[in-house]
């Protein structure tokens, strides 16, 4: 029984967390800490650590009104808050950066598979080859290649845990490695000249535009935020009812991508973006911007909050098998890293990009330059729509290999 069960008590809880880390952040006598640790690795983990020991839940309704609503707020208000026309400038590296992650993730569980194949369970290449859909997007891809392959419910509860597990840390070293990413630039030779420059752009025109905040002003951010974010959920629901039908008849692989929440981070990307070329973007000017990050940041709280420490001794040889897994898209990641002299920063965002998918990678661009959430949004978009492709060419693979 967890000490922390209604759900108000459960989302005070992580507001207080993400507070009391970045208030402690911000004194001089824990700088020496957090030049090593970056805070929002505590903000990921101290709620991974307070469910896994019972003080709140790993699976409350606080969690789920935050991924439908504070996460669609968070983003909608970043989308029309940014220079979209400059993120572009980096868009051709990033892209290639999430496809390296891809081919690492489409390429390693067939060598997984021949590797620990006579220790794994019968039918074992069909979890990983709904696996492959999640790490290739996200849960709606997960769920698609799973019914593609009939992968049966004996093995998908196994693979759920390895995924958690793997993917939370996986994530959690992509966020603690964000206070290194100069040093392992300069190790590979990589420039991040742009990418400073466009977060440094950003922060500039945030700052000129920046006056006091007034009543009115956050009043102002919160309704067009919220409004924002309720507007699209209500689209993306009737979106996915009005074309569910229909791709299901004529693409049941494509249909499968567009689910309800897909639709979701297609309509707040869409609309945020086309925002910021109006005057809606002037909304900056009362630093619109820190309420999308303190809401993106809370959202991490929930992530980490879901993430199952306890379930890491449940499927030891799936949880090896993934372990491996990782390891390969690791390698294909640094290849690619070496071959197009991209900054850490591009590859951590193309890894999540996968990994992740759409709700997480913003949380990682974000780690490593505080305006550059937007790109890991979009990404994670890209990755929803390559998931099902990508996933089904890795279960045919895995198929010959079983």
């Amino acid at each position: 029984m967890t000490v922390l069960e209604d759900p108000m008590a459960v989302f005070a809880f992580c507001a207080l967390t993400c507070a009391l880390v970045f208030w402690v952040s911000s004194q001089s006598w824990a700088e020496r800490f957090f030049k090593i640790v970056p805070s929002i690795i505590l903000v990921y983990f101290l709620p991974t650590l307070a469910s896994t020991w019972g003080l709140i839940p790993s699976d409350s309704p606080t969690y789920d009104w935050m991924r439908d609503y504070l996460l669609p707020f968070s983003l909608f208000v970043l989308m029309i808050t940014t220079d979209v026309t400059a993120i572009l400038r980096i868009g051709p590296r990033a892209i290639a950066m999430m496809l390296f992650g891809t081919a690492g993730v489409v390429v390693g569980g067939p060598l997984v598979l021949l590797l620990l194949g006579q220790w794994l369970p019968p039918g074992a290449w069909k979890g990983l080859a709904a696996l492959s859909g999640s790490w290739i997007g996200g849960g709606g891809n997960f769920a698609a290649i799973k019914e593609s392959v009939g992968a049966p419910d004996s093995i998908i509860g196994p693979i759920i845990i390895v995924d958690t597990v793997i993917a939370y840390t996986w994530m959690g070293l992509l966020l603690f490695l964000a206070n290194y990413q100069s040093r392992i630039d300069r190790w590979n030779n990589a420039s991040s000249a742009v990418l400073e420059d466009l977060n440094r752009r950003l922060r500039q025109f945030q700052e000129k535009q920046l006056r006091p905040m007034t009543l009115s002003d956050v009043s102002m951010v919160l309704a067009i935020g919220f409004v924002g974010a309720v507007l699209c959920q209500h689209l993306s629901a009737w979106l996915y009812e009005i074309t569910q039908q229909a791709l299901l008849q004529r693409a049941p692989n494509v249909a499968s991508i567009f689910s309800s929440f897909t639709w979701l981070v297609i309509l707040v990307s869409s609309l945020g973006i086309l925002l910021s070329f109006t005057p809606v973007r002037r909304i900056e000017r009362a630093g619109a911007s820190k309420f999308g990050y303190a809401a993106l940041y809370l959202f991490l709280t929930s992530i980490g909050a879901q993430a199952d420490l306890a379930g890491i001794l449940a499927a030891p040889v799936l949880l090896l098998a993934g372990i491996v897994w990782m390891f390969i898209h690791v390698a294909f990641l640094v290849i690619g890293a070496r071959l197009l002299k991209a900054p850490l920063f591009l590859v951590a965002v193309g890894s999540q990009a996968n990994i992740g998918g759409a709700a997480s990678a913003p949380i990682v661009a974000a780690a490593y330059y505080e305006s550059m959430a937007p790109v890991g949004l979009l990404m994670g978009v890209l990755g929803y729509l390559l998931g099902n492709y990508a996933g089904l060419f890795c279960a045919y693979l895995l198929r010959i290999v079983g």
